[in-house]
């Protein structure tokens, strides 16, 4: 499982494409796992991808992902709003790359907090799909946990 990137997607990516793509882009969430497991390969790396709406299960999922190279979320929403998110990454101390396909800071106010970006190595916003691929490059080139 070392060689192993968990691509872990919040409420509503299962609507991408179709859920404001002025905001989103066109690409779908079966667009956004062919890039990550096209990056995964390139770099020897096995690919665990889920998305979930209840937040139970995204912090499931980061329990699960112990023992693997690190985790790409884009936590959606539950990034302004999760505690329980922010609290599983830290219990589970391994490298968290927070992706966010639009601007958030670009947007509402309420998007520009984060309760995972404290407990990130890192945050990639803007970018579209793109954005998982780079988080996905960081992994393959950090790996471990956190120290």
């Amino acid at each position: 499982m070392p060689d192993t990137v968990h691509v872990l997607n919040g409420p509503n990516l299962n609507l991408l494409g179709t859920r404001e793509p002025e905001v989103y882009g066109r690409a779908t969430l079966a667009d956004v796992e062919a890039a990550c497991r096209a990056a995964c390969e390139r770099h020897g790396l096995e690919l665990v991808f889920r998305q979930s709406n209840h937040e139970g299960d995204l912090v499931t999922f980061l329990q699960e992902a112990r023992g693997s190279r690190g985790v790409v979320l884009n936590a959606a929403a539950y990034t302004h709003t999760s505690v329980a998110l922010a609290d599983a990454i830290k219990a589970v101390g391994l490298i968290v790359v927070e992706v966010h396909l639009s601007n958030v800071f670009a947007r509402e106010a309420f998007r520009h907090h984060s309760y995972i970006s404290p407990v990130a190595r890192g945050v990639i916003c803007g970018l579209g799909i793109d954005g998982y691929r780079l988080a996905i490059d960081a992994l393959a080139t950090a790996g471990g946990t956190i120290s």
